[in-house]
């Protein structure tokens, strides 16, 4: 309900959702990892990765005398990747970054109103469409790289306010209608780095950075009062923009530096375990309507630091093992999230709304080729139930296929 939603990224992903999130450390040939640019680097010449996932989530919602099911289900992510020369690889794709859906029901009786019902709904959300590069540094040892994201989407946000007395003659029903567009570029740095620790182990580290930017986004408001024929409702009054007014203003948003670190060891072709630890003064692009256009009122949200931690553990694949169970991958992992969002209740209360999760999942190996099917599922649980708990089973699919493209024929 605040901001531009709640984002799933890097969940979202199977090969990251299996892991706890796990990201900043992994690379490979046959899928695409823009959670940390340099990864590119592993994408092999004359070979184009094309990766597409889907997710599912099961939700039950929950406060302390009422519970609500809740199932959705779209696309992850789009993405494409290939070398541009031996040091230099591309990609870029498109994400879903963040959803807003909701819709809630309040009923208040007042000696003076009467009893009301106020609704609160809205609908939308952002899309991340990227272009990333990695440069090798180092051959299979240092890469760094980049992308440059663009966000894209629309927000429609609305409170319906319905006097349910017969008599009206004092106060009308009405609605207040905000509709936000945004458009915005944000940057993210990258760099692995992997050192060989004898012949059987590797150590890797993984940083990466969100530079923080100064945006705005553009705000259309309506205000409205509502007249009842029949059944139905029609605008009467416009409250907001008066007569020859603008319905459009601008309002901020805000992306915090955002840092993150990864270190992970493995044995080859046997198993890897990996730590990821990212901070931020808060997650995710933060939205502050401008001060003249309070349409929805003052907001009891308040911004804090957020840090987010993730453990995960692959048993490898043994690509040469002529038993095929052998040569699937497994995962599993753990993730706990210092809530970024404090809600200020009254002037004792005051929540604040962490997360937590479990995933586990498998790479399939196909049956030619280097391509791979990556299932993961994974449970999360958010927020308090004194104030309201998000419990939700995702279930995620994805297929990463490397395929080679760039093969010069010396036969025809």
């Amino acid at each position: 309900q605040y901001g531009i939603g709640q984002t799933g990224m890097p969940y979202s992903a199977p090969f990251a959702g299996s892991l706890g999130g796990l990201c900043y450390t992994l690379t490979g040939n046959n899928f695409v990892n823009p959670y940390n640019p340099a990864s590119y680097a592993s994408i092999e010449k004359e070979s184009f990765v094309f990766d597409m996932g889907l997710g599912i989530d099961l939700s039950t919602l929950r406060d302390a005398s009422t519970s609500l099911y809740d199932a959705d289900g779209n696309i992850s992510h789009i993405t494409f990747a290939m070398p541009i020369a031996k040091w230099w690889k591309m990609a870029f794709g498109l994400q879903n970054y963040s959803d807003i859906n909701y819709e809630s029901v309040q009923l208040q009786r007042d000696p003076t109103y009467g009893e009301m019902k106020t609704r609160y709904d809205g609908v939308g959300g952002v899309s991340n469409i990227f272009w990333g590069h990695a440069f090798v540094i180092m051959p299979q040892r240092l890469s760094v790289g980049f992308n440059a994201n663009l966000m894209l989407g629309t927000i429609d946000r609305g409170i319906t306010y319905d006097f349910l007395g017969n008599d009206t003659t004092y106060f009308m029903n009405a609605c207040r209608f905000k509709s936000t567009h945004v458009a915005n570029m944000v940057f993210d740095l990258g760099l692995q780095y992997f050192q060989p620790l004898g012949e059987r182990y590797q150590l890797g580290i993984g940083l990466t950075a969100r530079l923080p930017r100064q945006m705005t986004v553009k705000d259309e408001a309506l205000i409205y009062t509502l007249v009842n024929y029949g059944s139905e409702q029609f605008l009467r009054d416009t409250i907001f923009p008066l007569k020859g007014g603008e319905s459009e203003f601008t309002s901020d948003l805000e992306q915090p530096l955002t840092l993150g670190v990864g270190l992970s060891l493995a044995c080859k072709s046997q198993w890897m375990v990996g730590v990821d630890f990212t901070t931020a003064p808060w997650n995710g692009l933060k939205y502050t309507e401008d001060d003249s256009h309070a349409i929805f009122g003052s907001s009891a949200l308040r911004y804090d630091s957020w840090n987010r931690i993730a453990v995960g553990f692959e048993r490898s694949a043994d690509k040469d093992a002529s038993k095929y169970l052998r040569r699937i991958s497994w995962r599993a992992g753990f993730n706990y999230e210092k809530g970024c969002l404090y809600l200020n209740l009254n002037e004792k209360d005051q929540w604040r709304l962490d997360q937590w999760g479990v995933g586990c999942g498998a790479s399939l190996p196909m049956r030619k080729g280097k391509s791979l099917l990556n299932l993961s599922i994974r449970y999360s649980r958010y927020g308090d139930i004194d104030l309201l708990r998000r419990d939700c089973v995702s279930f995620g699919i994805s297929v990463g296929s490397c395929e080679n493209w760039f093969v010069k024929r010396k036969y025809n």
